[in-house]
C-alpha cells in the first residue's frame, strides 16, 4: 500500500470518528470506539510503521531548533508519521472532551464547536471546550 493510500485510509477513519463524535455522541457504538480507543490506537500503529521506516531510512530526529524539525518534515515518512500523529491526538483530546462532558452535562449543541475546532484546529477546540467546562464548573 503507498503512502498516499495510508494517507486517504487514516484521514477517513478519522472523519467517519469525528463525524459519530458529533453527529452520535451517546450511540452504543461511538462509546465502545471511544472507550477502546479504536481509531486512535489503529493510528498510532500507523504512526510506529512510518517513524521506523523514516528511521531506518537514516532520518534522525533532532527536534531541537526548527531547522532540523524542518528538515525531518521534508522526508514523506516523517510527514505521514507526524500526520497520523495529529489525527490520532486531535481524536484523543476529541474523545476526552466528550467523556469529560458525561459528567458535565454540557448540551450537545454547545459541544458542537468544541469538537469541530478541536477536528480542524486542534487546540482552538481544545481551548474553547475548557473556557466552557471552566465556566460550567463555576456556575454548578
Amino acid at each position: 500500500m503507498t503512502t498516499a493510500e495510508v494517507f486517504s485510509i487514516a484521514n477517513l477513519m478519522a472523519m467517519l470518528m469525528w463525524i459519530l463524535m458529533i453527529v452520535l455522541p451517546k450511540w452504543k457504538g461511538t462509546r465502545f470506539l471511544i472507550d477502546f480507543k479504536v481509531i486512535p490506537l489503529l493510528l498510532s500503529l500507523s504512526y510506529i510503521v512510518y517513524m521506523l521506516s523514516y528511521i531506518q531510512a537514516g532520518g534522525g530526529l533532532d527536534f531541537g531548533n526548527l531547522s532540523s524539525v524542518m528538515d525531518v518534515f521534508t522526508k514523506e515518512n516523517a510527514v505521514m508519521a507526524g500526520w497520523v500523529h495529529y489525527l490520532a491526538f486531535d481524536l484523543l483530546i476529541g474523545m476526552w472532551m466528550l467523556n469529560q462532558n458525561q459528567k458535565l452535562g454540557i448540551h450537545q449543541l454547545i459541544m458542537v464547536p468544541c469538537l469541530i475546532g478541536t477536528f480542524m484546529l486542534g487546540p482552538v477546540g481544545f481551548l474553547l471546550f475548557m473556557t466552557i467546562r471552566a465556566i460550567k464548573l463555576q456556575t454548578s
